[in-house]
């Protein structure tokens, strides 16, 4: 479809970063034009693409709400939505070993797919246009974004129960150039999940391929400590004497990084995904992200799964990863706005390898929202920017593009299912379990 928003404000997250008044233009999958919609700017824009005029299948007429590119949800288990207020209250590792893991080892592909399609709804209504997914299985979490229209990054999470480097290396073979909503990242659950053999085995298939490599890491001292008796280096320094990060990459969580950590993550340009509500909901820390900033070490913004977050709302992410930053810091002036959102939308299509959906410009991808200015959350708008961060939250969300295609929009979905029968599928699933949970 050819879709002409107008009276709209635009945030294009180009630096420099502001606000402007006007007009984008989506032709099938892109963004053709942004611009203030007048005659020169029009001029301009035919004079470099042509003289014909564009037929339009819609014209929206956005009322002075504003524009900008999606949130890229930098790290997520979608088809955790299973354990959402079902395993809670108890510390990571008690939390995986007991609540987690068990009942993961029993769910179909089937379940995989139908939670991973429940979670969509979460994603759309909060403004998320890409996510960055580790789950048990690729294959029916793929298929479930791809019927969803859902754009995402697949990455392994590889350990000594689930998936074989043979596999994960079929995996990157298959599964990437399947459709240009989708591809697939190698890398590893954590550093304690893996056996030195099978760490190995995964260095030498990035070594080969080279490519990016993600895993959790860092994120509760135990982890680190642990890590450093078995190979008297911390996750990071190991990683990193194994191959992994010569081709970039980055890590989940990042809590307890020590100055060589941190070296390491600057040297080689690493991303660091920080997860503050599930962090915070498991008592595993605060990351240091003021310090990332400093060192110009790239920081995205995850939400982890809905069984450790509980919700898949990168509004809540934000505030909190500026909050916390300036509650660990002891001054209110760090982490500010406009680098929060920077982290939600441009760092994190970078660690996500989606050059093409990180702002509006023209020849990217139209993946694209509207944020709603006309409720009272918003208002009055002096500052627009520092009000998505400081006071927004997804009842500003008035619509959400993918690809060009309008997925949700004033509360309505446009995902080839009624949201009603995901959530009766869903719920028919969680039942199963409910022995395992004691409920």
């Amino acid at each position: 479809m050819n879709i002409r928003f107008y009276h709209a404000r635009i945030l294009t997250m180009e630096e420099p970063l502001s606000v402007i008044e006007g007009q984008v233009w989506v032709k099938g999958e892109r963004i053709i034009y942004v611009g203030d919609g007048s005659a020169a700017s029009l001029e301009h824009f035919y004079a470099e693409f042509g003289d014909e005029p564009v037929i339009w299948d819609r014209e929206i007429d956005c009322q002075g709400n504003l524009l900008m590119p999606g949130f890229k949800n930098a790290h997520t288990h979608s088809a955790m939505v299973l354990f959402r207020s079902q395993a809670d209250d108890e510390p990571l590792q008690e939390w995986l070993e007991k609540k987690i893991f068990p009942v993961e080892a029993k769910l179909s592909q089937e379940d995989i797919y139908e939670l991973t399609r429940m979670a969509v709804l979460e994603y759309l209504t909060s403004g998320v246009t890409a996510v960055f997914d580790m789950y048990l299985d690729p294959l029916p979490v793929q298929q479930a974004f791809l019927d969803s229209g859902m754009r995402h990054v697949l990455v392994s999470g590889l350990n000594n129960f689930v998936i074989s480097p043979e596999e994960m290396e079929e995996y990157y073979l298959s599964l990437n150039g399947k459709s240009s909503l989708s591809s697939y990242h190698m890398g590893i659950h954590a550093e304690y999940t893996c056996s030195q053999q099978l760490l190995e085995k995964v260095a030498s298939l990035i070594q080969k391929y080279k490519v990016p490599f993600f895993a959790h890491s860092s994120e509760t001292q135990s982890e680190v400590a642990a890590c450093i008796r078995r190979y008297g280096k911390t996750p990071t320094q190991l990683f990193d004497a194994l191959g992994f990060y010569a081709y970039g990459g980055g890590g989940y969580h990042c809590i307890y990084m020590d100055e060589r950590d941190i070296e390491i993550y600057r040297e080689k340009n690493l991303t660091v995904v920080t997860n503050p509500a599930s962090n915070l909901k498991l008592a595993s820390g605060i990351a240091p992200v003021s310090r990332f900033l400093r060192e110009e070490i790239p920081v995205a913004i995850g939400t982890d799964g809905a069984g450790s977050n509980n919700c898949l709302d990168m509004f809540r992410e934000m505030f909190l990863v500026t909050g916390l930053a300036k509650y660990l810091d002891g001054d209110a002036q760090s982490v500010p706005a406009m680098e929060v959102l920077k982290m939600a939308t441009v760092n994190g299509a970078y660690a996500m390898g989606l050059s093409d959906c990180d702002t509006l410009s023209p020849g990217k991808y139209a993946d694209l929202i509207m944020i709603d200015l006309h409720q009272p959350n918003m208002q009055p708008l002096g500052n627009i920017a520092k009000n998505i961060v400081y006071s927004g939250s997804k009842q500003n969300v008035k619509l959400t593009m993918i690809a060009g295609k309008i997925l949700y929009e004033d509360g309505k979905f446009d995902i080839g299912e009624d949201p009603e029968v995901l959530y009766q599928k869903a719920n028919r699933i969680a039942d199963r379990f409910k022995t395992a949970w004691n409920i």
